[in-house]
């Protein structure tokens, strides 16, 4: 068990770093290639923070555990919002004044509707991965078209400025080949790693593999976007902060999710639908409820609703492990 623990640990370190150093790597290329920071920060960058749930959720479905990968999207959704939000706006209250993440929260309850209309039968289907995927890329398609409007505007977009200044500079291509070539190989080991200690570990208590996505390969692989969301307080970026959250929420349920779908279509665990689901939505809809009301913010007291609504789910799965 001690054992398990350690590797687990340990892959997560590595699975955190070598998703980090894959997209800085890959940003800088394209960079040096010519492709817009505009683009860059929209695709690479927005996507970054959930490279470690795709690599984790591929291998999860080819070790047979679809329950654990779609466990991992659902409880990584939940918890970047509940935790991750929660805890940035207990340090800082979010002030949003973005018009492109204002047009992307709507965007998050569609695709959020969406992977309730996929799991609803309890099956994660082939096609379904590949639906997922093409509505993935119709989406980028969507925020590269409004995001290249609101440039167009005489009043830069707080978001898009916020996404820009993130793209590496001045990086030579030797580097950040370099960079890129470590990441793709040290990301699978370490999400193979990952995976099996977490494995491991639910068998010794007794665990489903639902919840063990849910909990601690949720929580571990969400360490990006907290990293992402506190670095953007502290720089005074509070729309880069929420954008990251909602990008990375989108992007697990339309990416991430059809992973699984491609590679091991199965049957899941009735308590997806019939119970994280419904926290994944309703925490959701209590985001855009509070983004997007009068005073355009997330303070410290719903932020600390926030965290207290995700320490109360989490215990409640714990309680509940085998379910």
């Amino acid at each position: 068990m001690f054992e398990a623990v350690a590797f687990l640990v340990i892959g997560l370190v590595f699975l955190v770093w070598s998703a980090d150093k894959l997209v800085f790597g890959a940003a800088a290329l394209a960079r040096n290639f010519g492709i817009s920071p505009l683009v860059i920060g929209m695709t690479i960058l927005a996507m970054g923070s959930s490279a470690p749930e795709m690599m984790v959720s591929a291998t999860a479905a080819l070790d047979g555990k679809t329950d654990t990968a779609v466990g991992n999207v659902l409880g990584s959704n939940i918890a970047n919002i509940a935790l991750i939000l929660g805890i940035t706006a207990l340090i800082k209250p979010l002030s949003i004044s973005s018009d492109v993440l204002r047009r992307e929260l709507p965007l998050m309850i569609g695709v959020t509707l969406i992977a309730g209309a996929i799991l609803w039968d309890g099956h994660l289907g082939f096609y379904e991965g590949i639906l997922l995927f093409v509505l993935f890329a119709a989406f980028i398609l969507t925020m590269l078209y409004i995001s290249r409007k609101e440039k167009a505007k005489d009043k830069a977009d707080a978001l898009l400025e916020e996404q820009e200044s993130e793209v590496p500079e001045g990086v030579n291509n030797l580097k950040a080949a370099a960079w890129v070539v470590i990441g793709l190989i040290v990301l699978p080991i370490a999400a193979d790693t990952l995976v099996d200690s977490a494995v491991e570990i639910a068998r010794e208590l007794g665990m489903s593999d639902l919840v063990i996505g849910l909990t601690i390969i949720a929580v571990g692989t969400s360490l990006p976007e907290l990293a992402a969301s506190l670095a953007g307080v502290m720089k005074g970026e509070d729309d880069m902060a929420v954008g990251n959250i909602i990008g990375s929420n989108v992007f697990n349920i339309l990416a991430v999710m059809g992973i699984p779908g491609i590679l091991n279509p199965s049957f899941l665990s009735e308590f997806a639908m019939g119970r994280d689901f419904w926290v994944m939505l309703a925490i959701s809809l209590l985001l855009v409820v509070m983004a997007l009301g009068k005073s355009r913010s997330i303070n410290r007291i719903e932020g600390g609703i926030l965290f207290t609504l995700f320490i109360a789910y989490q215990g409640y799965l714990i309680v509940n492990m085998t379910a």
